[in-house]
């Protein structure tokens, strides 16, 4: 037996001699963590709609219309509206990238992602359907059955043009894009103008539902502000008109540019005075989506929701609002100028991380060639001790990349006139500060010590943020895009790439300071934190990552005391990652509709016959993902450095996982967690290029250590027997300090 394998078998201290531990216990543990994480997501935040329903809704849209356009003096009946009721973001996503404003008002009738034909190319022009005004009192939009069926059949998101007016009585539409939400799907409009009348009371009081085109806002400048000064006189006008008993809704409907934004919402009305608007789809205080303005309008008139056809949440308010709009939306506070600025940097920030780490593995590559001792009389001279400790501050410094990025965020780097430059300034600074701090822990020699501190970090980093309301993530460099219409809350794609890294790797060190039976316990602990963290409704909000996350926990807790994924193994795995599964789906369920999360509403919609229009919307957004994300860069370009460092005899990470099965076992795990929650989250390889761009630098400094000490022969302290003996134990001792 050789030094090694005596030091493997060191009993650690306060862990009684002869006492071993059941092989069940681990996996019991694992099923315990289950538990706990199902008993986080059975509670939910109590949200509803208010208590109060009105008699008329009125929907007043402006496409383009967004928070910087209101001023008290110049937009004074918007002001008056967003002060007295309730407010909040709206993001306008529907089934185009762009939402043009054709778009938006076809999505608002539908209540789900919806498109209409552009007779312009790409370029966003105002609204104009083609209408026939057969009578005096409504109209027909001639196309609308062409619309539907160019929405149930080519687009992936199965929305019916129409649905919200066919669930009323009638409706009442004025301007050409209150006439595309207001037609039913066979494109009867029940009463039309082309304009407001002079005097709009009798109109507005015909039916329950009425909308009303305020305009199209676009470009900048005098030519902007006079597009809002007249919708704002319309909208004076409505509400001169508007009947007793009504909730007025004033959206920003669509884009009026290439470029996504985030535009007005405002409700008020009784129960809709004085708070901040939300939903169950969104999950996040201020922050409506588009498709859930015909829940709400339902909702509010105490109607029932067509089956199958909504995609939004009925918006409900909650309190919080500052008590000036200025206050509330604009300045400091703006996060449509926040998400804008993000979307730019985010993508130059991955781009430099993907160059950095592609250029760090290559100058890498010679050195652990020359680290390895040759069996020969002749071979390359080792890499000196400098040049080793700077590539071990450079891998360091890569790793928390992201870590820095995210607390970068916590600063108003967007306000300024160059936010890319700030960003990266305030992100150096943090990644040149995380290094430090790593490097002068006293054990930073050991063998596993930076990997476990820099994964700590970035757990830590992560876990903070989620136990305080992701506040880091949204609208985020290292977080996601309220702009983009696919998240609000909750832990990110990228934000769980690293979480997730992070709790494993951080429990695969841990696990290598106890004795073979401890180690599974160590990394379900661990990983049940993650398991919980992550399916929290309060905190990750992510049923499907859970999930993810709890295949990845047996995984690794299963390997971690050596050996292959047996069939014990794996079958311990399976039933625990399938209770957790079943157990999610069946909390999930049991909420109602407009409740559930992801994984409850999708196979909701796969017992309802649904269900293809979500797995086809999943694959879509796989695909766009994976070909136009640089995370995808990023995982590509650590796994190709991770199969160099473990099939080439240069490499040492075969080594590594001999000496620490442990470490082996949290990078299996990650590897199953991540590429499970990117594929079933839609993100492809997001979480995954998340996790390799924090993992892989530590576990190449790792095993660039190990192989240094490839050629070590040494005793452990207190054995000395022949000749050389105090020479080797003081070798012995060095090693074990590198370890």
């Amino acid at each position: 037996m050789n030094a090694f394998d005596r030091l493997r078998r060191v009993r650690p201290v306060g862990l009684p001699a002869g006492r071993r531990v059941a092989t069940w216990v681990p996996y019991v543990l694992v099923l315990l963590a289950a538990a706990a994480s199902l008993g986080g997501l059975a509670f939910r935040p109590a949200a509803g709609p208010p208590q109060q329903t009105v008699d008329y809704v009125i929907v007043a849209g402006a496409a383009g219309l967004r928070w910087d356009d209101l001023d008290p003096r110049t937009t004074p009946a918007l002001w008056r509206e967003a002060t007295k009721g309730s407010i909040g973001w709206l993001s306008v996503r529907s089934a185009r990238r762009t939402t043009c404003p054709s778009d938006g008002w076809v999505t608002l009738g539908a209540g789900n992602y919806a498109a209409y034909p552009r007779n312009g190319g790409n370029r966003c022009t105002p609204p104009a359907p083609e209408l026939t005004e057969p009578d005096e009192i409504g109209a027909a939009i001639t196309n609308q059955r062409n619309i539907v069926r160019d929405n149930q059949d080519k687009l992936p998101y199965g929305a019916v043009p129409g649905a919200l007016a066919e669930s009323v009585r009638c409706t009442v539409a004025v301007g050409g894009g209150a006439a595309i939400a207001a037609a039913r799907p066979f494109g009867r409009v029940d009463q039309y103008q082309a304009e407001l009348p002079a005097d709009p009371r009798v109109l507005l009081s015909d039916c329950i539902l009425s909308f009303v085109d305020l305009g199209t806002i676009s470009g900048s400048g005098p030519a902007r502000a006079a597009a809002v000064a007249k919708a704002d006189n319309v909208l004076a006008r409505v509400l001169a008109a508007r009947p007793e008993r009504s909730l007025l809704l004033v959206a920003g409907v669509a884009d009026t540019d290439q470029g996504s934004r985030l535009h007005v919402a405002i409700a008020e009305g009784p129960g809709w005075d004085g708070g901040w608007l939300t939903s169950a789809g969104t999950g996040r205080d201020g922050y409506l989506q588009l498709i859930d303005l015909a829940p709400t309008v339902l909702t509010a008139l105490g109607r029932s929701q067509p089956d199958k056809l909504f995609a939004g949440r009925a918006a409900n308010v909650v309190p919080g609002k500052p008590a000036s709009v200025a206050g509330a939306v604009q300045g400091d506070h703006n996060a449509d100028r926040r998400a804008t600025a993000q979307r730019g940097v985010a993508v130059i920030f991955f781009t430099v991380v993907a160059i950095v780490q592609f250029l760090l593995y290559a100058a890498l590559v010679p050195v652990m060639v020359r680290a390895r001792r040759h069996s020969g009389p002749k071979g390359p001279a080792l890499p000196g001790n400098r040049l080793v400790g700077a590539l071990e501050l450079a891998l360091i410094a890569a790793a928390l990349a992201i870590p820095a990025a995210l607390l970068a965020d916590a600063s108003p780097w967007w306000r300024g006139d160059h936010p890319a430059w700030i960003f990266g300034l305030v992100t150096g600074s943090l990644i040149i500060l995380g290094t430090i701090l790593v490097r002068v822990v006293p054990r930073y020699r050991r063998t596993l010590w930076p990997l476990g501190t820099v994964s700590a970090i970035g757990a830590v980093v992560i876990g903070l943020d989620l136990l305080t309301g992701a506040q880091l993530q949204l609208n985020g460099v290292a977080g996601y895009s309220a702009t983009t219409g696919a998240q609000y809350a909750g832990v990110g794609g990228v934000g769980l790439g690293v979480f997730v890294a992070g709790l494993l790797l951080l429990a695969g060190s841990l696990a290598q300071w106890v004795a073979k039976p401890w180690r599974p316990v160590i990394v379900v602990l661990l990983g049940g934190i993650g398991v919980v963290m992550v399916g929290s409704p309060y905190l990750g909000a992510d049923a499907v990552g859970a999930i993810a996350v709890t295949a990845g926990v047996c995984v690794a807790a299963a390997i971690s005391t050596g050996g292959w994924l047996t069939f014990q193994r794996f079958a311990w795995a399976a039933v625990a990652g399938l209770a957790v599964t079943i157990g999610f789906a069946v909390v999930d369920l049991r909420r109602p509709e407009l409740e559930q999360g992801s994984l409850g509403r999708f196979l909701t919609e796969l017992g309802n016959g649904s269900g293809g229009p979500a797995m086809s919307r999943a694959a879509a957004a796989n695909g766009e993902t994976l070909l136009e994300s640089p995370l995808t860069v990023l995982a590509l370009i650590g796994v190709l450095m991770l199969a160099f460092c473990h099939f080439s005899p240069w490499g040492g990470l075969q080594r590594l996982f001999g000496l620490h099965p442990a470490v082996r076992a949290a990078m299996a795990g990650t590897t199953v967690a991540t590429v499970i929650a990117g594929v079933l989250g839609g993100s492809a390889l997001t979480v995954a290029g998340a996790a390799a761009a924090f993992g892989v630098p530590a576990a190449v400094l790792t095993a660039l250590r190990v192989l240094l000490h490839a050629a070590d022969r040494t005793r452990p302290e207190g054995q000395s027997d022949g000749p050389g003996g105090p020479a080797l134990r003081k070798s012995g001792e060095d090693h074990l300090a590198a370890r």
